[in-house]
């Protein structure tokens, strides 16, 4: 299954099931990258994923949210690049993600909150935070989240 890993093989082999995308089954895909839309727009104005449309996710998958690495500890069907980074929500930018292991959607919320941030405050643009996030969260998590010392 290809990833969005851009780590050594090892490392991303070793990375528990579903902590990152399928980039042949979820790309990503923005609805916008105006910087002004990105910080006065709230995500529950544009948030509208289908019942229909998490179910085609977790198929595409071929998970449930109680198979698979859902079993644990159940999955969210998540945006790739969030809504509050422009994404849209297409089939394209989302993806079941376990609330389990280490890297886990608890904790890619948090990236996704800071690269907010940093778009809202002029630091990164928005096809820099979306390109950041779409391309290897747990990569992005590292640098932007919790930098090593």
């Amino acid at each position: 299954m290809a990833t969005g890993c851009l780590m050594a093989a090892a490392i991303c082999a070793a990375l528990a099931p579903g902590a990152l995308n399928d980039i042949d089954k979820t790309p990503g895909d923005v609805r916008t990258m105006s910087r002004q839309t990105i910080c006065t727009t709230k995500t529950t104005t544009v948030r509208n994923v289908t019942a229909s449309t998490k179910k085609k996710v977790f198929a595409l998958y071929g998970l449930t949210n109680k198979t698979g690495w859902c079993k644990k500890a159940g999955c969210e069907v998540d945006h790739l690049i969030s809504l509050e980074l422009g994404g849209s929500n297409d089939a394209k930018n989302l993806w079941p993600q376990p609330y389990a292991g280490e890297w886990n959607a608890h904790q890619k919320d948090k990236l996704e909150n800071r690269l907010h941030r940093l778009i809202c405050d002029g630091t990164l643009t928005p096809k820099e935070a979306q390109q950041a996030i779409a391309s290897d969260w747990i990569t992005a998590y590292k640098k932007f989240v919790a930098p090593p010392d």
